[in-house]
């Protein structure tokens, strides 16, 4: 018997989180698949890693309300956890490992460090140790693009 395709989407309260939830979601109502969202606190290395911080544990509960808000408009019952870990990508990576995941689909901001786009820590961590596919929902830049100017139909061809 085939099982279910498994998707992870690991979320963090940006703004890409509704585009990459989305884009899982769409892709298991498709293919009947189990989506899970995760969200991760990192803790830092002087705290105990099972140590109780409700402000972070709160933020983590409204986001992943809102994937689920984003999940009931596909028809689709988001397993949602909050996680603790020192590093947001080895967390990623051991729960794909341990859920069995097929794909992770993970929304990414545009962010320039030193005039470049940078992916940052975490993605380029999860694309190189990830056991399964993985997909970057990259947000476009926020740079405004100059009006086109109107174009009339012979023009066009």
């Amino acid at each position: 018997m085939i099982r279910a395709v498994r998707i992870l989407v690991p979320v963090n309260g940006n703004p890409t989180d509704d585009e990459a939830v989305a884009l899982a979601c769409e892709i298991g109502r498709r293919g009947k698949a189990a989506v899970y969202a995760i969200y991760v606190i990192e803790v830092k290395r002087t705290l105990p890693l099972d140590v109780d911080l409700p402000p972070e544990a709160a933020k983590g509960d409204t986001v992943l309300a809102r994937a689920e808000h984003v999940a009931e408009e596909f028809g689709i019952d988001l397993e949602t956890e909050i996680l603790q870990a020192r590093d947001v990508g080895t967390a990623i990576v051991d729960e794909a490992l341990e859920r069995d995941i097929d794909l992770i689909v993970m929304g990414i901001g545009y962010k320039r460090k030193f005039g470049e786009f940078d992916l940052g820590h975490t993605a380029p961590y999860v694309l190189k140790n990830a056991p399964c596919r993985v997909w970057l929902a990259r947000a476009a830049p926020n740079i405004a693009a100059a009006p086109r100017p109107a174009q009339s139909a012979s023009e066009r061809r």
